[in-house]
């Protein structure tokens, strides 16, 4: 079975997307870096050879404006169901789903297609965030309870999900832990300017 990175990312508007940073950059700036990321996140899964699809929030047919990729909306729900409800209906149409964010540049092509071939030999991989939560979580099957009840934002994401993979029995490959970029500190993650822009 295939694998397909599903990025997740909110519409690059100006006071809605990396609040937390706004303090450095402003609204305007943090939209733009959420747009810059984003780039720089598409890029790097296509570059993979696996097959990518841009889950966005609102539709992203009515504002995503990069390379050719599936396009799907998130849908309603808190992240937990989002999340679900698109690795279920990747799983469903014959692919294994890894799910993650547009905040971690150190989440490259080369890490990308090392999980794809993880999930031949495991039930779920996932790299931690040194925050606590993942920034990527990748599927061979389904189980609801990964993504029900979590308190997502927090710092025990992770540890909570490692925690049901186990209960389930599923066999777990554990990835590096790796850093995102959310608050004015974690700005010196970012490449440099000529990659960003």
């Amino acid at each position: 079975m295939k694998a397909r990175v599903i990025v997740f990312a909110k519409a690059p508007v100006a006071g809605r997307v990396k609040t937390r940073l706004i303090p450095a950059l402003g609204a305007g700036g943090a939209a733009a870096l959420a747009k810059d990321m984003l780039a720089c996140t598409v890029a790097e899964a296509l570059a993979s050879g696996l097959d990518v699809e841009l889950a966005g929030d609102p539709d992203p047919a009515g504002w995503y404006d990069g390379p050719p990729l599936r396009l799907a909306a998130q849908g309603e729900g808190d992240l937990g169901a989002r999340l679900a409800r698109a690795a279920a209906r990747c799983l469903a149409g014959g692919a294994r789903p890894l799910l993650i964010g547009t905040d971690c540049p150190a989440l490259d092509r080369h890490r990308l297609r090392a999980a794809a071939e993880a999930l031949d030999e495991a039930d779920a991989i996932l790299h931690p965030a040194a925050d606590g939560g993942y920034v990527l979580l990748g599927l061979a099957r389904f189980d609801p309870s990964l993504f029900a009840g979590i308190a997502w934002s927090t710092a025990g994401v992770a540890a909570a999900t490692v925690a049901r993979i186990d209960r389930l029995g599923w066999r777990l490959h554990l990835g590096e832990t790796l850093r995102d970029v959310d608050d004015p500190e974690d700005l010196f993650l970012l490449p440099d300017a000529g990659k960003m822009r």
